[in-house]
């Protein structure tokens, strides 16, 4: 067995170990949260452009206090067990063959992982927060300002550690006129903003939260694109890393397509935004991150163009926003929302993976 085919294998046995573990504790996690009454005890009363709240409960009706949050502590929490686990497994001369699935390593896998980590259990505490406070989109919970602190904070320290540590400066530009492998182009110390802002424009990304199994699937292939463009690069700790995130996600969408078990939560969505980033950045397709992720930033981009048309044009463009809760208004089915929406992520994940890997890859 050659090496490359080891790697191969340990991608997929590990990413099928996540899946078959998460779904295992799954139910154990579903009954915990019903146990704690882990949902909101009020609906929401504010929208994100504070006008909108009654139609996006006429749709949602009462899932929004009856349905657990909290459920993306499934899927971090397993890419942590296993993580500590086959390091542990890897200090064990025999058979030798073991340690060789440890996939903890400082330049590929150790960042993103305490950034999930870190920025899960954070998304946690807001869950706490909002179910145990009003549970109002704005009012429960940690505050915009402060969460876009700690956003900011954690994109301020990962752009320091890339920059200082790493010694990374440049950002790939793929296909660019006479260049078909694309371009590097050094920026310098802006490399550490660029990181925060490209942080904070993924946490931005999170509204994606909002119907039954719509994030779930959405991510995995966002994480399923950094999964093959990782093992392409050579990275294949970095691969092995996003393919366990994937199978925990597959997990967490069995309990979360419609009629869902529980819900991402903050902790799922903040982990995985943030999460995104840095792999983006370990990866250098940072360029080709809004096509990897283009469903989020048609999301985002409803919320942006929304508001602007009500301060410019005081009416509205969508019926509802972000652009999901749109369709819904219009007729469309939930599941209707979410499988439509996965095709389309789904597309854009292929297009983002072919462009990086014919513009060259690999730090």
């Amino acid at each position: 067995m050659t090496l490359l085919t080891f790697d191969i294998i340990k991608v997929l046995i590990l990413a099928a170990l996540s899946s078959i573990m998460a779904m295992f504790f799954a139910p154990f996690l579903i009954k915990f949260f019903c146990k704690i009454n882990f949902w909101k005890k009020e609906a929401r009363t504010k929208s994100i452009d504070g006008s909108e709240a009654k139609i996006i409960n006429s749709l949602n009706k009462d899932r929004e206090v009856c349905i657990p949050r909290g459920g993306g502590l499934l899927i971090w929490g397993t890419t942590l067990i296993i993580a500590i686990v086959f390091l542990l497994l890897s200090f064990i001369k025999n058979p030798w063959w073991l340690k060789n699935f440890n996939f903890l390593s400082r330049e590929g896998t150790r960042l993103p992982l305490f950034t999930l980590v870190a920025s899960s259990i954070l998304g946690l505490v807001d869950d706490a927060l909002t179910v145990y406070g009003k549970g109002k989109y704005i009012g429960g919970g940690l505050s915009f300002w402060r969460r876009l602190s700690v956003v900011s904070l954690i994109g301020l320290v990962g752009g320091w550690w890339f920059y200082y540590k790493l010694g990374w400066m440049t950002i790939h530009i793929p296909l660019l006129f006479n260049f078909p492998e694309g371009i590097d182009v050094s920026i310098g110390i802006l490399y550490i903003p660029l990181f925060v802002i490209v942080m904070i424009a993924s946490w931005a990304g999170g509204v994606i939260d909002g119907i039954d199994g719509l994030s779930g699937g959405i991510f995995a292939s966002i994480f399923g694109a950094f999964t093959i463009i990782s093992f392409a690069g050579g990275n294949y700790d970095l691969a092995t890393f996003c393919a366990i995130i994937c199978g925990a996600l597959f997990a967490f969408l069995w309990f979360n397509i419609p009629p869902a078990k529980f819900y991402m939560g903050e902790t799922g969505s903040l982990g995985l935004t943030s999460t995104m980033a840095v792999v983006a950045f370990l990866t250098d397709s940072v360029a080709i991150l809004p096509i990897i992720a283009g469903i989020m930033v048609i999301e985002v981009g409803s919320i942006i163009f929304q508001l602007l048309s009500k301060k410019i044009r005081h009416k509205k463009i969508w019926l509802s926003t972000p652009i999901h809760h749109h369709f819904q208004a219009k007729g469309w089915s939930s599941p209707q929302v979410t499988m439509r929406f996965w095709i389309i992520s789904i597309v854009f994940a292929i297009l983002g993976t072919v462009l990086r890997l014919m513009s060259g890859y690999g730090k």
